[in-house]
């Protein structure tokens, strides 16, 4: 419950319609994507830099929680309002500053969509990189606070990669203004960085400057498939030995394949055990001897069958499949653990032969899909609650599922972030003393911890 003194401050920093107090409409904003849920005591929707900082500085004075919130598209809890407080809603500011395409840049507001941003860019034959599997809805402020990502990353980087700087506000309400108009700049510490995927746990951005990139001329889609996992795998570290790196390799199981078969207008080999989707773009000029190439890294002994798009329909109805897979999965069982892991290139055939074997050992089905150019495998572990035996073994299984990322040199999470849902497995990855630094940091930011607090960090540490 918030003081009535919060309640009278904060009414006079933003105009009655945007301000909810209604608990229809707070209830509305108590969740995201990981279908978690907590009730927030006020939604607020700031439409300027100044009204931010003046409810942040609010809020710090009455120690009342505060959480940042996109669209609510993430997975992993890290909008969810844990500890009740303010939920603050970014989605009224959506002015696009400036763009720039001589110096390949644009300034917007934290609530633009990250399809807005690439429409705009499109205009003028450029494109921001990143781009999630919800990229026609979720904001521009939601890919900054968890790194996103997406296919495309294999290539052309996250989210940190194609930002050169950003404005913020602590939790003090102080003014930050990181990074650079160029693409290169060394003064001072890399805030902007530092920033980008911080989950909203050291600042509010109010605004971003995104690094822009020209758009390719032309592009093709190869589907290739295969007869075990172990041929699709060991392509994977073929193709990304090659000198044409290319713009998406994603790769899909068999259970997977299962699910997109359904979709019409697909030839998907019902032999095949594993799928590469692999986008390779450039020149008109460049682009037959660069597809030539990477078709022949993926031929090996398990490769069954080999098909180069031959329209951008098919193009797309082949990708359209890759990214209804996600949601299709939750008709698959009623509940899922979904991972976003990421390992080095060289050990995702290892990755997916400890997948398979911790499947058949607790009895519980995984489904394996995701960015494979860069190591970044979603990992979905389906089961049902109902089941008792399912339910024992459910987190169990995730446990060990992480102890095999770690193993393999790798990380919790490439694209998705921590939030709530793998904060008690963060030290697996980040030692103490690391930790205690990460958490002197956030000290130092917000010393009343009241931004998103019960993110991120392990509970215990």
């Amino acid at each position: 419950m918030l003081p009535d003194s919060f309640i009278t401050q904060l009414k006079q920093a933003i105009t009655a319609d945007r301000l909810s107090l209604d608990e229809a409409e707070r209830w509305t904003y108590g969740y995201d994507n990981s279908r978690k849920h907590a009730l927030p005591d006020a939604v607020v929707f700031p439409a300027s830099h100044d009204e931010v900082a003046a409810i942040v500085k609010l809020c710090n004075e009455h120690l009342v929680p505060l959480v940042p919130r996109g669209r609510g598209t993430g997975t992993t809890g890290g909008a969810v309002p844990i500890n009740g407080g303010v939920v603050m809603s970014m989605e009224r500011m959506t002015r696009i500053i400036e763009f720039d395409p001589v110096n390949r840049l644009m300034r917007v507001e934290p609530g633009v969509t990250n399809q807005e941003v690439q429409d705009m860019a499109a205009s003028k034959g450029f494109f921001w990189p990143p781009d999630p599997g919800s990229a026609n809805v979720c904001s521009v402020g939601g890919n900054l606070a968890f790194n996103a990502a997406g296919p495309s990353a294999v290539k052309y980087a996250t989210t940190r990669e194609n930002t050169l700087g950003l404005v913020a506000v602590t939790a003090e309400g102080d003014t930050l203004r990181t990074g650079f108009n160029t693409t290169k700049g060394v003064t001072g510490y890399d805030l902007t960085r530092l920033l980008i995927g911080s989950e909203g746990t050291l600042a509010v951005i109010t605004e971003a400057t995104l690094k822009l990139t020209p758009l390719p001329e032309t592009h093709r889609t190869i589907a290739a498939s295969y007869s075990s996992i172990q041929g699709a795998t060991e392509a994977i570290v073929e193709i990304m030995s090659q000198a044409q790196i290319p713009a998406a390799l994603e790769f899909l199981d068999n259970n997977s394949l299962d699910l997109i078969r359904k979709q019409p207008d697909l030839n998907i080999s019902t032999t095949a055990q594993a799928l590469l989707l692999i986008d390779v773009d450039g020149t008109h000029d460049s682009i037959t001897s660069s597809v030539q190439r990477i078709s022949d890294a993926a031929r090996n002994a398990g490769l069954t069958e080999l098909n180069l798009s031959q329209n951008e329909q098919e193009s797309s109805q082949l990708w359209k499949a890759r990214k209804a897979l996600s949601p299709a999965l939750r008709h698959v069982a009623p509940n899922k653990l979904n991972e976003d892991v990421v390992v080095p290139v060289g050990n995702i055939p290892p990755l997916i032969a400890g997948l398979s074997q911790l499947s058949e050992q607790y009895a519980i089905p995984i489904v394996n899909f995701g960015h494979a150019g860069n190591g970044n495998i979603h990992v979905n572990l389906l089961y049902d609650t109902q089941d008792p035996q399912q339910e024992r073994n459910a987190r169990p299984c995730l446990r060990e599922v992480f102890e095999l990322v770690i193993q393999l040199g790798g990380a919790l999470s490439g694209e998705h972030g921590i939030g709530t849902e793998k904060m008690a497995y963060v030290g697996m990855e980040i030692d103490p003393v690391t930790l205690n630094y990460m958490k002197r940091l956030k000290s130092l930011f917000d010393p009343n911890n009241i931004l998103n607090p019960g993110k991120v960090f392990p509970q215990d540490v």
